[in-house]
């Protein structure tokens, strides 16, 4: 696997905060990499560390096994969580005059500027002055100068913010395509349903420190609880007595004539043995392991288990 962005102990602090706690963790090439965390945790802090913003007290950072310097900035995109465009300009002037300050000429500038506006309907307001758009139009033009260029990598913070539902589906499956084409991106988000839909990596800040990081499966395994999700055709006699003393039937569902049950393995059984045990008994249609999601992984880390209690019951 080939790593793109390596942290090594970055520590940073401000007026005696301490922002990063000797942070390292790596970003694989090619990957959607999701940087979570609560507010404060750090996240915009690291950010700024690896865009060149500011330098971190003691560790590095390195890009392509390279410190970061200000001349790779033309390799990278970048959203931030704050937008900022210039209201009095002409949408398409001001694109076109941002992809210039990333090294694009004028001709090339100009042909891609008018290929994102077709591509995200906004043609017909590539006249107009920035204040007319709505805060949703502003986004897809902030987001059309951040990929410009081609980066190589894209950072996006907060990308989804003040999206209605279409269009910020439109959004991921604009992520997913640029990761397609090989395109490295890191998330931050606080939306764990995107995450969930995009990551396949992660790294999870909490006051500072880096609490969890690695492949998103990897790291929901890590949090198994034994959950099995079952589905099969027959009848809740013939399975509940089949489970016998292997589970426990925690769930239960019906939808056209197959039934779902979820499972909790009991100690010293495998779902390898309580299939056995069901095969005589059901006709089996699907199993898979009930995993916990990126959600209720964010809120045990971060805001122990009474929040976590909270958030089951409403998530």
């Amino acid at each position: 696997m080939e790593i793109l962005v390596k942290a090594h102990s970055v520590t940073k602090s401000y007026s005696g905060h301490l922002a990063l706690d000797h942070v390292s963790f790596e970003i694989p090439r090619g990957s959607v990499f999701g940087l979570l965390g609560p507010n404060g945790s750090g996240k915009t802090s690291f950010i700024r560390i690896l865009t060149g913003i500011t330098v971190p007290d003691s560790g590095e950072c390195l890009y392509n096994n390279k410190p970061v310097l200000p001349g790779y900035m033309n390799h990278i995109g970048y959203l931030p969580e704050e937008r900022g465009l210039y209201r009095k300009m002409k949408v398409q002037e001001q694109i076109e005059y941002l992809g210039r300050l990333k090294g694009l000429d004028k001709k090339e500038a100009r042909k891609r500027t008018l290929h994102w506006l077709d591509r995200f309907g906004l043609s017909a307001w590539a006249g107009r002055k920035v204040e007319d758009l709505s805060k949703g139009m502003q986004q897809k033009v902030q987001f059309i100068a951040t990929v410009l260029h081609n980066p190589e990598f894209l950072i996006l913070d907060e990308p989804f913010s003040g999206f209605d539902p279409i269009n910020a589906e439109m959004l991921k499956n604009e992520i997913l395509q640029l990761a397609a084409s090989g395109v490295t991106v890191m998330l931050s988000s606080h939306n764990m349903n995107s995450v969930e839909e995009l990551c396949d990596h992660i790294a999870l800040f909490n006051k500072g420190k880096l609490i969890l990081n690695g492949n998103v499966k990897e790291v929901k395994s890590r949090y198994n609880s034994g959950m099995w999700e079952i589905s099969f055709r027959g009848n809740w006699v013939n399975f509940s007595t089949a489970l016998w003393t292997g589970a426990r039937i925690a769930e239960k569902s019906e939808d056209k004539g197959v039934l779902t049950a979820v499972v909790e393995l009991l100690p010293g059984n495998s779902i390898n043995q309580v299939l056995g045990g069901l095969l005589n008994s059901i006709e089996l249609v699907s199993v898979r392991e009930n995993l916990p999601s990126m959600h209720k992984i964010f809120v045990r880390e971060v805001g122990g288990n009474d929040l976590l209690n909270r958030s089951v019951l409403t998530e």
